[in-house]
């Protein structure tokens, strides 16, 4: 490429986050209009770029190809090729995909939320272009639970059966039509779509109309629906075709194309790395040819990745050590020390933000325990867990691979050789081997390493000078006296901390000071001998970004792991197990509508996905896993999401516990069903969308179907009722409360989730006395938040960053990023404040580190 003239359609491409795309006109791509992204032509082809955010302050590119069913040869050839060049122009650091039109990837779809619109026609010969095409009704039907599936279908009643979901979108209304037999996930979804469409093509004031399968009122929207049909008659069955089709899990095959031999296994360290580096540096140098400075592209400071956020502070913490067939409780002034061939069950009971108590409950796995103990502490855990109605966070935690929640519950943290328990010593006894359990009267070495409370910890190791190190700080025991030792590349924390164990180990004790290079014979005759030592630093564990999958199992009993891409709060479904792998550790996320028997198996997953990937994708086997179940997520879990608080749990605040009822999003779905159930249509009246509103929410949906249930009841069937005004759900629409007699009716059959769900968890009413619908009012919340964002003065990115010579002083310096103007937030971030804001905390602050804004 660099004696290629760039393609001028792609000057600047990929330089930052966020999609770009181009049709194939004339056999050259054209940049598309962003409002006219998610459209795609059956005729056309188009060239996708999907650019994320890397490590060291690179781009990551996924360039997608889409072909459409009716495109030409020559056009798809085109898109290839283009694919290609675009893809020489990124240093050939990109990913390549091909997207066939009704077999797309999750993964591009996931780009598009909440869905990709495929349209008939295009710009190709013989075919209307867009701008000619005056409205068309349009029937499609609606798939996916979480990324949907979006297909055109002809106008026709022999279209229509009785499992699938169909949006019927006129001019004037749009229609969701029910299937008696379709999922409910997918009916909430196709509200999503019904709200996006009424937003992008209807300026927000169409009306939406419900429509039961087998319910017909030629009074109502059902009786509308069925006049455009021609009138209302039998639909017959579902025809299955090959979208329907469900592929079999194979294994994955690897083909030689190389002379009958595979290449992987000498495959050098680093070559991706290096590849990499290359590819950054032609980019640049090609792209500052054609006179274009592209952010991101050249080789940046390395960025601190920010940890997890913390248990809050001011909880309790109790520790057993596992002896036998029971615990023994540890002395408080003795929580903290570990011993390597002991299991440990941890209890720590805290408040979280909303006052209400929350649990984390884990086992210490000591590396040199046996397996008797082992089962023991997890068997006592499971029982400690089900005697707290299964709330507590549980985790299984191994030596040496500890997490920063955990390590800051000790202050401080000492692991020491040997163990205490008579499983232990008997094994010792058995094998005939020394017992080098710690005590205060041994010869014992100690490592000092860490910096802060997240990752401070002492680790006993052999005691001998061979396991000094220049970069740690170190204590030697020796009978009655304790040497600090402090190699010359040590921080001032290690040292502060290696005071602080010592008083730990030892209250009151005397420390003996030895730096690197001025130490006593005696310190060397405690070791054995002068010995040589390294002073290396240890290798840091890979970072990678999060990731996160379903796990389903086949009839077969095989199981099944599928990657759910750019994954959002509302992905984790109520009747779903999820595993989110940080690579640091692994969640194993159970949603509370899932199978009993499937929850009780929650680690045996886990620790299945584990085994997997450390055989695919190098995950440490010993990594940390957790169980987490729906309502009880703690914030080391949810910081790696745009979380709401208002989708979690739904719990009793008077007395401040959570008592594991249904979560707010089990409320929506179980409401949203029952109103499927009752035998009146529902319609939701047209106006604007309301600010704040939440597109990608299916609770906000959910209960927006349900509040204004009775709109249509109201002015029709019940005018004796007396009106009230629901709370509003975010959703745009002017919603009126139902009665009770309508939100669950007798002759309906509630889901399981509907059963356990009272009225009031799934929307709060509010009367109103005067018969008449008022305006509804924001939430508090929302309020604030736009009040807040309002009244913020607009400063330069210069007076803003943490290095300015002139930094402006009385703002909110945690929040740097929202005092800039919407131009200038787009020019530093390579995106708006709206696309930033959605993005997970911990990676709005990584991006924050790396403009100086953090």
């Amino acid at each position: 490429m660099s004696t290629k003239v760039l393609e001028p359609a792609f000057q600047g491409a990929g330089s930052r986050v966020g999609t770009e795309i181009w049709r194939i006109e004339n056999f050259q791509p054209v940049p598309l209009p962003k409002s006219d992204y998610g459209k795609f032509y059956s005729g056309d082809s188009y060239i996708v770029l999907q650019t994320s955010p890397g490590k060291g302050g690179a781009y990551l590119y996924d360039i997608h190809f889409w072909l459409g069913k009716d495109t030409s040869q020559d056009e798809a050839g085109t898109a290839a090729v283009k694919t290609v060049e675009l893809d020489a122009a990124l240093g050939g650091r990109a990913v390549q995909h091909r997207e066939i039109q009704g077999h797309e990837s999750d993964k591009f779809l996931s780009y598009f939320k909440p869905c990709i619109v495929p349209l008939e026609g295009g710009v190709a010969s013989g075919f209307k272009t867009p701008e000619e095409e005056k409205f068309e009704t349009r029937l499609y039907t609606c798939k996916g639970k979480r990324v949907v599936k979006l297909k055109q279908v002809p106008f026709a009643r022999s279209s229509l059966n009785h499992d699938d979901v169909f949006i019927l979108d006129t001019e004037n209304k749009i229609y969701q039509f029910n299937g008696a037999n379709s999922n409910i996930q997918e009916r909430a979804k196709a509200l999503e779509v019904i709200q996006f469409f009424k937003d992008k093509y209807h300026e927000g004031t169409c009306d939406v109309a419900i429509v039961e399968d087998g319910k017909l009122d030629t009074e109502s929207d059902s009786g509308e629906f069925w006049v455009l049909f021609g009138g209302f008659a039998p639909i017959g069955k579902k025809v299955a075709t090959e979208d329907d089709a469900v592929p079999e899990a194979t294994p994955p095959t690897l083909y030689s194309i190389s002379d009958g031999q595979s290449k992987f296994d000498s495959w050098p360290l680093g070559a991706a790395t290096s590849g990499t580096e290359e590819g950054r540096g032609k980019v640049a140098a090609l792209l500052k040819q054609q006179g274009l400075g592209v952010k991101g592209m050249t080789k940046g400071a390395v960025v601190n990745e920010e940890l997890p956020p913390l248990i809050e502070g001011g909880g309790k913490t109790e520790v057993w050590r596992i002896n036998g067939s029971a615990k023994t409780p540890v002395p408080k002034e003795e929580i903290g020390k570990f011993y390597s061939g002991d299991c440990y069950i941890i209890l720590c009971t805290y408040h979280s933000g909303d006052k209400k108590e929350d649990y984390f409950l884990c086992c210490w796995i000591g590396k040199d325990s046996i397996e008797e103990d082992q089962k023991m502490a997890t068997r006592l855990a499971n029982t400690m867990s089900n005697s707290l109605k299964g709330r507590p966070v549980q985790g299984r935690i191994f030596q040496g691979k500890e997490p920063p929640q955990f390590i800051a519950l000790f202050q401080p943290m000492v692991v020491l050789k040997g163990g205490l328990s008579s499983s232990f010593k008997k094994n010792v006894a058995e094998k005939g081997l020394n017992d080098e359990t710690y005590t205060p009267e041994s010869i014992a070495l100690i490592c000092i390493s860490g910096t802060s409370v997240h990752n401070n910890k002492a680790v006993q190791v052999d005691a001998v000078a061979a396991s000094l190190n220049s970069n740690e700080c170190f204590l030697l025991q020796s009978g009655s006296s304790i040497f600090t030792w402090h190699g010359n590349q040590s921080t001032y924390e290690q040292q502060q901390l290696a005071v602080k164990v010592a008083e730990f180990l030892k209250p009151g004790i005397t420390l003996k000071h030895a730096k690197e290079g001025t130490e006593s014979s005696a310190f060397w005759f405690a070791l054995g001998g002068k010995q040589s030592y390294t002073s290396k630093k240890a290798a840091q564990d890979t970072t990678r970004d999060p990731h996160l999958f379903t796990f389903s199992f086949n009839k077969g009993g095989t199981s099944m792991v599928e990657e759910v891409y750019n994954f959002l709060q509302d992905d984790l479904l109520t009747e779903d197990i999820l595993i989110l792998d940080t690579h640091a550790e692994v969640f194993v996320w159970v949603g509370q509508s899932v199978d009993p028997k499937e929850k009780q198996n929650a680690f045996d997953i886990g620790q299945k996905y584990i085994e997997m990937a450390a055989t695919l994708e190098g995950l440490p086997p010993n990594v940390p896993l957790y169980k987490v179940t729906e309502g009880n997520e703690p914030c080391f879990f949810t910081t790696y999401f745009s979380w709401d608080s208002a989708k979690a749990t739904s719990h009793d605040k008077s007395n401040g516990s959570n008592q594991g009822g249904p979560t707010q999003r089990a409320s929506a779905l179980a409401a949203l069903n029952s109103a499927f159930s009752s035998p009146s249509a529902i319609r939701t009246t047209s106006g604007p969308r309301a600010s704040g509103a939440n597109q990608g929410s299916q609770r906000a949906a959910a209960v927006a179907a349900l509040s204004s249930m009775l709109t249509a009841e109201k002015k029709k069937h019940s005018p004796d009722a007396s009106p009230t005004r629901a709370r509003n759900s975010g959703t745009g629409n002017s919603p009126v409360a139902p009665r009770k007699s309508d939100v669950a009716s007798p002759e309906s059959e509630p889901s399981q989730e509907a059963s356990e769900v009272k009225e009031e968890d799934a929307v709060e009413f509010v009367s109103e006395s005067n018969g008449v619908d008022s305006e509804p009012k924001p939430e508090p919340e929302q309020e604030l938040e736009t009040t807040s964002e309002s009244s913020l003065s607009t400063f330069t990115y210069d007076q803003l960053k943490t290095n300015s010579d002139s930094l402006v002083t009385g703002i909110d310096f945690k929040r740097r990023e929202a005092y800039l103007s919407d131009g200038e937030f787009q020019t530093v971030f390579g995106m708006t404040k709206e696309a930033f804001y959605k993005l997970p905390k911990w990676k709005q602050d990584m991006q924050k580190k790396k403009v100086f804004l953090f």
